[in-house]
């Protein structure tokens, strides 16, 4: 297939509470801004960029053709397109179905451009339901709990002084399932179905060559306090261990992150089952404290998709990227907390961590170890109150 031209049976498919304070906020965004627009003007429009942004089309774009062919879609894919910022987005109907209009010539990145390329990506809080060292794979779907609108998401990493992508990041993903419950925790809020030893949804990949990380999960079910959001967690310098998961040794927090989805499509999902199942109060983007803070003027933090057939049930597929400061390291920031952790003795409970706010550091796990004093092990009872607006 041709850089930049779509392949004719894609083609063919397609035609026919903002105030609130929160814990560890440190950040001049004002500064963040400066070395965004500094670094966007210094780099966007190189030509390595450029071949990077066209890699990236015809990568999504052959994505999107092999799911649909596996799902043996006929039906025409439908994409939206979400505005800059997150006040734009709740002012208007992001429903641009209408409003694209495709032939055989049209170049791939009008559908599969990115939406925030090398603007320096705010962080937020990883909340009090992120446990380290879970299992490397693409498919973080399970046959238990894990049931709903699948999701193939794709995050791609560049780095903020060169709009170059950066390879080996390992990408951990999590968020709560249909019914609104994270696996991996049980504590007063999420009791999830076999407790700490649960991995539903959860788990890492390391970004490649183009800093492409992809996951086969599913879209985020809702919670009490919370706007329906992804969490995205990166490590540099991340070491692998035999069993396939991750230990930090020397390895550096990059970034943190949230993924939120608009209300129309949020509504869409919802309506379906296991979601329309899920009794507890939904919480809107404008509601949410986080989300505003992934929204800046220069930083659009919802990502891009696509329906893969002409019904959300058909799946979806999303893209975004997140531009880093490869020279970071959050370890010791308060935006980092660590809930649990897996080690080779088996899943250990950072009791510290449990009201969201943690002690901003990770346990050491470069060699197996008793858990720590603020750690028990799983079969431990621990109770928290409920924190749903740090989740």
């Amino acid at each position: 297939m041709k850089v930049g031209v779509f392949t004719s049976t894609l083609t063919l498919a397609i035609l026919s509470s903002s105030g609130v304070a929160h814990p560890g906020e440190h950040h001049d965004h004002l500064q963040i801004k400066r070395e965004g627009k500094r670094a966007l003007a210094k780099c966007e429009n190189s030509p390595k960029h450029r071949d990077l942004s066209a890699r990236s089309a015809k990568r999504r774009a052959e994505t999107v053709q092999e799911l649909r062919t596996e799902r043996n879609i006929k039906s025409r894919a439908r994409k939206w397109k979400d505005l800059a910022t997150l006040e734009a987005y709740e002012a208007v109907d992001h429903n641009k179905t209408a409003v694209y209009t495709y032939d055989s010539t049209t170049p791939e990145a009008t559908v599969f451009a990115a939406n925030s390329s090398c603007i320096l990506t705010p962080e937020v809080t990883d909340g009090p339901y992120y446990v380290f060292g879970e299992a490397i794979r693409k498919n973080v779907k399970e046959d238990m709990y894990s049931d709903g609108v699948d999701l193939y998401l794709e995050v791609q990493y560049l780095d903020i002084n060169t709009c170059e992508p950066v390879p080996d990041v390992a990408v951990d993903i999590w968020n709560a399932n249909a019914t609104g419950v994270y696996s991996g925790i049980s504590v007063s809020g999420n009791y999830a179905a076999d407790g700490y030893n649960s991995t539903y949804l959860r788990g890492i990949q390391f970004t490649g060559a183009d800093g492409v990380a992809s996951f086969e999960t599913i879209f985020p079910g809702h919670y009490e306090g919370r706007a329906t959001h992804t969490h995205l967690l990166a490590y540099m310098n991340a070491v692998v261990n035999a069993n396939e998961t991750i230990t930090n040794g020397t390895g550096t927090v990059t970034h943190i992150h949230q993924l939120f989805r608009n209300e129309v499509l949020k509504a869409e999902v919802e309506a379906t089952y296991p979601y329309n199942t899920n009794e507890q109060p939904i919480t809107t983007n404008e509601e949410d404290m986080w989300s505003i803070v992934q929204a800046e003027n220069d930083y659009d933090p919802f990502p891009e998709y696509l329906y893969l057939g002409d019904d959300v049930s058909d799946g979806l597929f999303g893209w975004i990227q997140i531009a880093i400061n490869t020279t970071q390291d959050m370890s010791t920031d308060l935006y980092y907390a660590v809930a649990a952790y897996i080690d080779t003795d088996g899943v250990h409970v950072e009791t510290d961590s449990l009201m969201g706010g943690g002690n901003g550091t990770a346990p050491n796990m470069t060699a197996p170890a008793a858990p720590s004093s603020t750690a028990r092990a799983v079969n431990s009872t621990v109770e928290a109150e409920s924190c749903s607006e740090f989740r």
